[in-house]
């Protein structure tokens, strides 16, 4: 397929660009998309994807445009197409006529399936992001400040139980090889299941050793059939996928029992799969007693201008300081200097506790950028002693005690987190305070981290009240704007795709869409000399 072009001529007696142009306020999307579509994401932008011969594709600005408005309204991909087919103002901003024969038509939903796929498959997947945020850079909008917070993101799928998981998984091999490996695949399976069916098992649940029966025999038909594959060379990338997913499904939940029986394991793997049909969704927890399956929705905020620099999207089990680096890569790494003017002003970076981890400090740190991340209090059960009521001296490697007993701090080698620790151990036990302390039969200990003076000194500031108001004046504007990309639960907090690539991808284009409506409403316009705002 060739690359289609939009036509560069518009008829001003059209019907339907004289009523939008009437009706429609200076600052929509709409008009802001009808004025600079072809400088945003001309058909060019595109030519890339396109072979140099073939069939006219639809032009990809006008399917950029669908897109665009697809996501900031949450519509599926057959309703997109209805809507730019009958309402006006989506034919308006996609440059596409009237309805009396001079414009063009509706198309397949499909194009907007191929269009995301041709994306995800090049060397510029986020380029409808990109433009939109280079054009906020270009107009002097990009501050050095950033606002940074996380989403759940819920995962399109069912969450499966262990039967289902084993047996899903097990269908999924027999499927992916061929007819012939599939025939002796077969030949090892001895629980009489056929694993063509996706409902679970006839047995009777309450009766406790037929549970234990069903597991154990569908268990050793996933470990027969990849004892049976083990050591051969010619085998597919789509086997070698389903015998890996395999071997982690059986893996992580079961154990072994004394008498040789295959059971559930009564702990959770670390990184269990949850589903086998998206293999990479997470079990997540945004606060203790809160919790989601999925993936987690990471976003950089310019609180000036409320424009989305960046955004990331993790299993659900990351920690939100994980993609820290790279959400705030253009203050650590700034991109190449673009026309327009960058507001003055030091760089810094504001983020709730999960933000005040040691590392990320220590990354603001080192790249100068002004922390106003939090950072958790210590916590001590029983409202016992915090350890911020020891003094700890780095200088002399010693920690002070409530009571004036002074250790030496053993230092810790290897451990990624943990510096040293003070040990009071054997001090403890004629202590007049130990009954406010601790309840520990070897007594207190201290644990000093790699990051122990970033964390005391971020701790330190945030109890400034200049430090405090500004944090409650900033922080907020994220939640304000996670608020509008999840305005929609079709692809805003139940996402609409499978996979961690696709799910990012859709993401990304959501805040495109939203930065696009935010640069409507502020007015930016292309002038002569760039873009800037009116």
């Amino acid at each position: 397929m060739t690359l289609g072009r939009a036509s560069q001529q518009s008829d001003p007696a059209d019907p339907v660009r004289r009523f939008c142009g009437a009706a429609l306020a200076p600052n929509s999307i709409f008009v802001f998309l009808d004025q600079h579509r072809d400088r945003l994401f001309p058909d060019d932008l595109f030519s890339d994807l396109f072979a140099l011969v073939g069939r006219r594709s639809v032009p990809p600005s006008l399917v950029a445009t669908v897109m665009v408005l697809q996501r900031l309204e949450g519509l599926s991909d057959r309703e997109a197409v209805d809507r730019f087919t009958f309402d006006v103002r989506w034919r308006y901003a996609a440059g596409a006529g009237g309805f009396d024969g001079s414009g063009r038509a509706g198309f397949a939903h499909t194009v907007l399936v191929d269009m995301r796929e041709r994306l995800r498959r090049s060397d510029r997947p986020d380029r409808i992001f990109e433009v939109a945020l280079a054009a906020a850079r270009e107009a002097g909008l990009l501050g050095h400040r950033r606002v940074l917070d996380s989403t759940p993101l819920y995962d399109a799928v069912a969450t499966m139980d262990t039967v289902t998981l084993i047996r899903c998984a097990v269908r999924g091999l027999l499927t992916a090889a061929d007819p012939d490996l599939a025939a002796v695949l077969r030949t090892v399976l001895t629980s009489g299941d056929d694993y063509t069916t996706t409902g679970k098992p006839v047995v009777d649940w309450d009766d406790k050793a037929a549970r234990e029966a069903l597991i154990d025999s569908r268990a050793r038909d996933g470990q027969a059939l990849l004892a049976a594959l083990d050591g051969r060379e010619d085998l597919p990338e789509t086997v070698i996928q389903a015998m890996t997913l395999l071997a982690t499904v059986l893996g992580q939940d079961l154990e072994t029992g004394d008498d040789g029986i295959l059971r559930i394991a009564r702990k959770v793997a670390a990184d269990r799969v949850i589903s086998t049909v998206d293999p990479q969704a997470r079990h997540g927890h945004k606060t203790q007693h809160r919790g989601f399956d999925g993936y987690k929705g990471h976003l950089a905020l310019d609180p000036d201008s409320e424009i989305i620099t960046d955004t990331q999207v993790t299993p659900g089990n990351t920690g939100d300081a994980t993609p820290t680096p790279t959400l705030i890569s253009d203050l650590t790494d700034p991109p190449a200097d673009t026309p327009g003017t960058t507001p003055a002003g030091d760089p810094a970076v504001y983020g709730d506790c999960a933000y005040g981890a040691g590392e990320v400090l220590a990354l603001l740190h080192d790249a100068g950028i002004d922390i106003k991340t939090k950072v958790q209090a210590p916590v001590a059960p029983g409202g016992r002693f915090t350890k911020d009521t020891f003094t700890i001296d780095l200088t002399t490697a010693t920690v002070t005690c409530p009571n004036q007993v002074t250790i030496t701090i053993r230092p810790i080698t290897g451990h990624p987190r943990h510096a040293g620790q003070a040990d009071f151990g054997a001090v403890c036990a004629d202590c007049p305070l130990r009954a406010q302390c601790t309840t520990s039969k070897t007594g207190r200990h201290i644990t000093i981290s790699r990051w122990e003076t970033y964390l005391v000194t971020a701790r330190t500031r945030q109890q400034d009240p200049g430090w405090k108001a500004d944090y409650r004046a900033t922080r907020p504007k994220v939640e304000r704007k996670i608020a509008h990309l999840m305005r929609r639960r079709h692809g805003g907090r139940r996402t609409r795709m499978r996979g961690l690539q696709r799910v990012a991808a859709d993401f990304k284009l959501l805040a495109a869409a939203t930065n696009i409506a935010r640069l409507a409403t502020l007015g930016l316009t292309h002038q002569p000399q760039g873009w800037a705002l009116t």
